[in-house]
């Protein structure tokens, strides 16, 4: 077996308290997912159990979540905008959520409503897809460096779309400034002061995944052991960890927070125990992860539950994407993309480590462990992944 050493830092959270959010109970998700279900073609997404690939990496179980076939999408985010703009639909038309309708607000709606937001793709995709279904209007402006893919997805569902000569953080800065002049409601899943009722709908939505998977992992009768989460604005790690611990129990859960290392604000908040913001370009494949501000309202659960803080070079991300599309034995092939892609390959890159069983035990990982990864995303960016997964881009380092 080869053996290789690809950037893995480990942090333990030394401000873990285990306090739960009422925010992000079982009970905020399960309302969430009653409103998915009413949408058009909605199931849920698959959970792969891949065995043969837990024997290789010395685990008992390794569970992987494939958003890429949530609603045709190829992303799990528009769980998000899709509740959030539904609750806002409905806050301004007196509609009780669990009693909202399509067609009641498509007939109830007087003036059309203008959405705004900032994205690297999957979440402005999901805005625009959310307000064409409820005949609404959406503005999705992107950081300088997106896909020309990820833009046309976009302007696809009549959405507009504005690419910037700024990184993520600035902007969402002048989304916001836009919005304010022009009267349009930001729907953005990080939260600042006075910010806060949308980003919580929206990580509300996001734990229909997790409501999902647990009612799946039941079915297999496993319980996780270890959950890998990846993190941008911690938005999607913050709602499904506080769903998982309110479930588990947060001592009972060992959760670890991935994130790119050109982009790992909460990484280096893990370490302070405080929000580190990280500027720059922040040019990771991780488009989905290339954020440099924390949500703090992900913030807060991150700090309070998870077990351990990852910040990792690009090559974990690469190294995920060709194990899970390149399946051992019988187990079952994901396409998943550079951001929904990183926790497995953590898992791929501690089993080719020279540090392995130090590693190992760091983590955690044992023969007994159950171990939960959300593919988060498939390949939003086609050419860039057949550059990583065919033509080996972001490789081994030699």
């Amino acid at each position: 077996m080869s053996v290789f050493a690809l950037k893995i830092d480990i942090a333990d959270n030394q401000f873990f308290t285990g306090e739960t959010s009422p925010l992000f109970s079982q009970k905020q998700a399960q309302q969430a997912r009653q409103f998915h279900k009413k949408i058009a073609g909605y199931q849920p997404t698959p959970l792969y159990a891949l065995d043969e690939l837990a024997g290789l990496f010395g685990v008992k179980k390794i569970l992987v979540k494939d958003e890429s076939q949530r609603f045709g999408l190829n992303a799990f985010k528009m769980l998000g905008g899709a509740y959030a703009i539904a609750q806002l639909l409905c806050e301004k038309y007196h509609i009780n959520i669990a009693d909202f309708s399509f067609e009641t607000i498509k007939t109830t709606i007087r003036e059309k409503m203008t959405f705004a937001t900032t994205t690297d793709g999957n979440h402005g995709r999901g805005v625009a897809w959310a307000a064409k279904q409820l005949g609404q209007n959406a503005v999705v402006y992107m950081p300088k460096g997106s896909a020309q893919e990820r833009v046309d997805a976009i302007l696809k569902l009549g959405a507009e779309c504005i690419v910037t000569d700024m990184n993520y953080d600035d902007t969402v800065r002048l989304t916001m400034k836009n919005a304010q002049q022009n009267g349009w409601e930001v729907v953005q899943d990080t939260a600042w002061e006075g910010y806060t009722t949308i980003p919580t709908w929206i990580m509300q939505g996001y734990a229909t995944l997790a409501d999902e998977a647990v009612e799946q992992m039941n079915a297999m009768d496993v319980k996780p052991t270890h959950v890998l989460l990846q993190a941008g604005v911690g938005a999607m790690a913050g709602g499904v960890l506080g769903y998982l611990v309110d479930v588990y129990g947060p001592r009972n859960l060992h959760s670890v927070i991935v994130e790119p290392e050109l982009a790992d604000c909460v990484y280096r908040s893990g370490v302070k125990g405080e929000i580190v913001n990280v500027g720059g370009d922040m040019a990771t494949i991780m488009a989905g992860l290339a954020c440099g501000e924390p949500n703090p309202l992900g913030w807060e659960v991150l700090r309070n539950c998870a077990t351990q803080f990852i910040s990792c070079q690009d090559a974990v991300a690469a190294l995920g994407m060709r194990v899970l599309g390149n399946p051992l034995g019988n187990d079952h092939r994901v396409v998943s993309g550079e951001s929904g892609a990183v926790g497995l390959g953590v898992l791929a890159a501690v089993h080719y480590h020279p540090q392995r069983d130090a590693l190992m035990k760091k983590l955690g990982l044992d023969s007994d462990s159950v171990v939960l990864a959300i593919s988060t995303e498939g390949d939003t960016d086609v050419k860039h992944y057949r550059e990583v997964v065919w033509e080996g881009k972001h490789g081994i380092p030699g």
